[in-house]
């Protein structure tokens, strides 16, 4: 059952999503660790693959920018498709100086100004938490895997490009505690609370609003396999 996002059929998918916000980075994933790779959707370049890691059957979508991106793509996953659980791989920026270029962050909440949530079911709630069961799963895979994961609150923003009269990001890790941003875990979190499903979200830090580090755009889509392989393997 195709939706106008997405053009998959039913039983394309697996139950388990991996989703990086860059579909070219889907595509790397999938062509560098999936075997029997079936692309599924190519609608709007979101790519969509599934295939086995390990013998397991696994999805990698992109979700696009932005939580209204990530939003239509993980409600649809979810609520049309049967999809269980969602990780997103994404990209952050640094607030602190403590986080590192390639650092991966494990998010245990995350806060936003974002209405997103007030508008798709009157939530008022300006922070959203993962699966509690799926995070753990995650850091005791790092952990075996021998990699770091750092578990820290995120800011998720509707806005790149802010004028000087808001609040700075030093301004944000002051007030709310999030140590690094992003632009879609928010959403994300908030639909698989509402639909009953679970959600986590692991992010490779990309560059630094503390220092001005930044990692370069190829980089950015094939370098942050510490981040990949921790959430393939606590897919299966």
């Amino acid at each position: 059952m195709a939706t106008p996002h997405n053009q998959a059929t039913k039983g394309e998918i697996a139950k388990t999503v991996l989703m990086p916000g860059d579909p070219l980075r889907a595509k790397f994933l999938a062509e560098t660790y999936l075997e029997n790779v079936k692309q599924f959707n190519t609608v709007r370049n979101m790519f969509g693959y599934t295939g086995t890691y390990k013998g397991k059957e696994v999805t990698v979508m992109a979700s696009g920018m932005g939580m209204p991106s990530i939003g239509i793509y993980s409600y649809e996953l979810f609520s049309q498709y049967g999809v269980e659980q969602i990780i997103r791989i994404g990209s952050a920026g640094a607030y602190t100086t403590d986080l590192k270029l390639r650092d991966v962050v494990l998010a245990d909440s995350v806060w936003s100004e974002s209405n997103y949530a007030k508008r798709q079911n009157g939530c008022e709630d300006d922070v959203m938490y993962p699966s509690k069961e799926l995070n753990e799963k995650i850091q005791k895979v790092a952990e075996e895997l021998g990699k770091k994961v750092i578990l820290d609150r995120v800011h998720s923003s509707d806005v790149f490009y802010t004028e000087d009269n808001v609040d700075t990001y030093a301004d944000i890790y002051r007030k709310h505690g999030c140590t690094c941003v992003d632009m879609e875990s928010f959403a994300l979190f908030h639909n698989a609370n509402v639909l009953g499903k679970k959600a986590a979200c692991l992010l490779t830090i990309s560059d630094s609003l503390a220092t001005g580090e930044e990692a370069s755009t190829m980089e950015r889509q094939t370098s942050f396999t510490d981040m990949m392989e921790i959430a393939l393997n606590a897919s299966i």
